[in-house]
């Protein structure tokens, strides 16, 4: 078993690049400093839309490995439903670490932090 960092200082580690590049980041939700999980919510600018985001987790794989996957998107005719469906996550998992990043190019930044790209 892979000894794992623990959720706050990794979640500080995302802040800190995230600001690195250019881009603005904040905590939406605190979890577990030791236990909790990470989720990231991305901000890129629609032409038409404004800001949408979109929310980012690990996901199992059958080989072990846990990549970083774009689990939900915000409609841009229905902005609200992606807001209740993160107050509904976090209310699910209080140990939740729920960051929120502006940052260009949203993809290529998490898979270069988290060493998959």
């Amino acid at each position: 078993m892979t000894a794992r960092l623990p959720a706050g200082i990794e979640a500080k580690g995302w802040i800190r690049a995230a600001q690195a590049a250019g881009g603005f980041a904040m905590v939406l939700h605190k979890g577990d400093p030791d236990a909790g999980t990470i989720a990231l919510v991305t901000l890129e600018n629609h032409p038409e839309h404004g800001h949408l985001a979109q929310l980012w987790e690990r996901m199992p794989r059958a080989d072990g490995s846990r990549p970083w996957t774009a689990t939900k998107a915000q409609d841009p005719e229905s902005k609200q439903d992606f807001n209740d469906y993160i107050a509904r996550r976090t209310a699910a998992d209080p140990d939740l670490w729920l960051l929120e990043l502006t940052i260009a190019d949203a993809q290529q930044f998490i898979g270069n932090f988290a060493g998959e790209g």
